[in-house]
């Protein structure tokens, strides 16, 4: 059966429905359905089950792009030619989402190019296809959006919309010294987000964040919060950057290029 064979008014109704999106495989799916003699039951479920994955897809697309993740850096796409380490245990439990459930947070550190970013941002296109509302900043931007928050009297809203995502990834975290502004911001910000999951990237060491606060107090009861909570992973090797084509894909995950 060819696609020319579907009537002008089963296109027309499905439109109605807002099933077009059935269109573009219909004619291969009622094909089958003769060739297989399929019960229209049988039929009608395999019909509705390519719309919702399609409208499941194009959720997620869009979710993401709210979120502010980049729509290439998922595991599908990691460069299985990298020569990235790290514990792959640790990154298969990541990847189950049960931080999430468990409201821990994720903490990424290694050096410059190694694949941190990617890998939180995987990390957040998984739990969008999963449902989990996501943001993605540099942390340099939340600090900055907060602080305009001040200026234009706008903080507390500004608060709660980076306090109510299930899931905030915040890159470059801890790369310079905070102003005690910042301090402040940055401990309200995760005091407003507890029970709920922060992914950081960073290129330092845990132990090195504290100077980078003005106030020991602060610096403890924050970093506290959020290490403590924390499954962490370790990456190292060279620079994953060069190995990185525009729009090249691969097939397989960042846990098959572990060591």
């Amino acid at each position: 059966m060819s696609a020319r064979s579907i009537s002008g008014e089963l296109v027309a109704a499905l439109k109605r429905l807002r099933l077009g999106g059935l269109l573009p495989t219909l004619a291969e799916r009622l094909t089958l359905a003769e060739k297989q003699d399929t019960p229209y039951e049988d039929l009608l479920l395999m019909l509705l089950t390519d719309e919702i994955s399609r409208r499941d897809s194009t959720a997620s697309i869009r979710r993401a792009e709210e979120a502010g993740l980049d729509p290439d850096m998922l595991f599908e796409r990691w460069d299985k030619t990298a020569k990235v380490t790290y514990d792959r245990r640790v990154m298969n439990e990541l990847s189950s989402l049960r931080f999430v459930e468990d409201h821990r947070n994720v903490v990424i550190l290694g050096p410059v190019g190694v694949g941190k970013s990617h890998v939180a941002q995987a990390l957040g296109h998984l739990a969008i296809r999963h449902s989990a509302e996501v943001r993605f900043l540099k942390t340099s931007r939340a600090l900055a959006h907060l602080a305009g928050g001040h200026a234009d009297h706008t903080w507390h809203k500004r608060l709660a919309e980076l306090a109510r995502p299930a899931v905030l990834i915040l890159d470059d975290f801890a790369m310079r010294e905070l102003t005690p502004a910042q301090a402040d911001d940055l401990y309200e910000l995760i005091s407003e987000r507890t029970g709920k999951s922060l992914i950081l990237t960073s290129n330092r060491a845990p132990q090195d964040w504290y100077p980078l606060f003005p106030n020991p107090v602060v610096a403890e009861s924050l970093l506290d919060r959020v290490i403590n909570n924390s499954h962490q992973v370790f990456m190292n090797g060279p620079s994953y950057r060069p190995n990185k084509r525009p729009g090249e894909r691969v097939t397989t995950t960042p846990d098959t290029a572990a060591k």
